[in-house]
């Protein structure tokens, strides 16, 4: 059997993860089934927190052509670092892999929708898109809470894609809080 967390780049055409007992019509849902391969990758990420205490939040940054370019899971308790959290740490690796701040055409996966912080640090990267698995209905900027990423006001609005293997993220999360 293949380990669906085994690929590591984005690849529209096929999904090893996809439930066909969901789906039984194969037609699927043809804006989230493209990006689920890259969320196990952001899942398998969140995993790496919870050995330091960290929230179980992982992200990846693929470049424009798919290929990943950079991980990054929370290490705030690991660190010290209030901002050491997935995405920032996301972007600041996919920068410095690319040798420029700004990330166009790149897309920020990651498994819980992004806080004013990391919305900010987003659109800041110039970033194309953010796809998030779980809504956070208490501190999420990419539409739950907040909308920071689709202000109109700002320079740059990434596309949005969210819910993307939305119940297996929030299960991560939730059951890291049971436990504690």
């Amino acid at each position: 059997m293949t380990d669906p967390y085994a690929t590591s780049t984005h690849d529209p055409g096929s999904d090893p993860g996809r439930d066909p007992a969901r789906d039984p019509g194969g037609v699927g849902d043809p804006v989230r089934d493209p990006w689920r391969s890259s969320m196990r990758l952001a899942l398998r990420e969140a995993a790496r927190a919870v050995p330091a205490g960290d929230v179980p939040v992982g992200a990846v940054v693929l470049g424009p052509d798919g290929e990943l370019l950079a991980t990054g899971y929370n290490e705030r308790e690991a660190t010290g670092d209030p901002t050491a959290h997935a995405e920032v740490l996301a972007l600041r690796r996919a920068a410095a892999e690319l040798g420029e701040w700004r990330l166009p055409g790149c897309t920020l996966v990651v498994t819980l929708e992004p806080c004013v912080m990391c919305a900010g640090a987003l659109v800041q990267a110039r970033v194309a898109r953010v796809v998030y698995g779980a809504g956070d209905e208490k501190a999420g900027a990419a539409g739950s809470l907040w909308d920071l990423v689709r202000d109109r006001r700002l320079n740059h609005r990434p596309e949005v894609i969210r819910g993307v293997l939305a119940e297996e993220c929030a299960r991560q999360l939730t059951d890291f809080f049971r436990d504690l």
